[in-house]
């Protein structure tokens, strides 16, 4: 599986982590599993096709210690889909840059 992964997490930021996740994601599917909701502009023509997936999401695994974002663009309605891709390079630097802002933003360094 591709992942974008930052480690060594103190944990001060780990709690300051999740507080922001549960604030604005809700709470954590099986005790450390966030969902991140891609921006719909950025779907892909299949994508965008596939409205009975929407919304389209990269699950995010916050450990004691790390910050794990799948690469894959996933669904909450199926487990399998022509939809569930990986991440296209403009949904990839969007992903990137939104967790470096969530860092920023909570005065994590990374």
């Amino acid at each position: 599986m591709k992942q974008y992964v930052i480690d060594e997490l103190r944990p001060q930021d780990q709690e300051k982590i999740k507080v922001y996740l549960d604030e604005y994601f809700g709470p954590a599917d099986m005790g450390d599993i966030y969902w991140i909701p891609l921006d719909p502009d950025l779907y892909d023509q299949k994508q965008s096709s596939h409205e009975e997936c929407h919304p389209l999401y990269f699950a995010v695994q916050l450990s004691l210690a790390s910050f794990v974002v799948e690469l894959l663009v996933r669904t909450k309605n199926s487990i399998r889909c022509d939809c569930i891709q990986y991440a296209t390079k403009d949904q990839l630097l969007w992903l990137i840059s939104s967790v470096d802002a969530i860092f920023e933003k909570l005065d994590i360094i990374s």
